[in-house]
């Protein structure tokens, strides 16, 4: 089981938010990069995250990289309800966070 960090908390949030692959996680939360996909491979690592390999079609049409997208299983929703319990900001951020990205928009 990750230790449960705000960052932690913050990635869960995120996916719990539908902000599904590790580019829009960044953006969603302002973690870098380095602490993001760590995060994500922990979760999933330790089943508390799902991730896929998108079709490589869908990525060569966009002409793009391959995203990995990434869902909570019900471990993940769980360990997030102790993550609020253990930052009462959490939410508090994520809706500051969802503002700032729809005012750069």
């Amino acid at each position: 089981m990750p230790s449960l960090t705000l960052s932690t908390a913050l990635v869960l949030q995120a996916l719990a938010r539908h902000y599904p692959y590790g580019f829009d996680i960044i953006d969603a939360t302002g973690l870098p990069s380095g602490t993001v996909y760590p995060i994500l491979r922990r979760l999933e690592r330790d089943g508390l995250a799902r991730g896929r390999w998108e079709a490589d079609d869908v990525a060569h049409r966009e002409q793009r990289p391959q995203r990995r997208y990434y869902a909570l299983t019900a471990a993940g929703d769980s360990l997030l309800a102790d993550a609020r319990a253990r930052y009462p900001m959490l939410d508090a951020m994520a809706a500051r966070t969802a503002r700032l990205r729809v005012s750069r928009t």
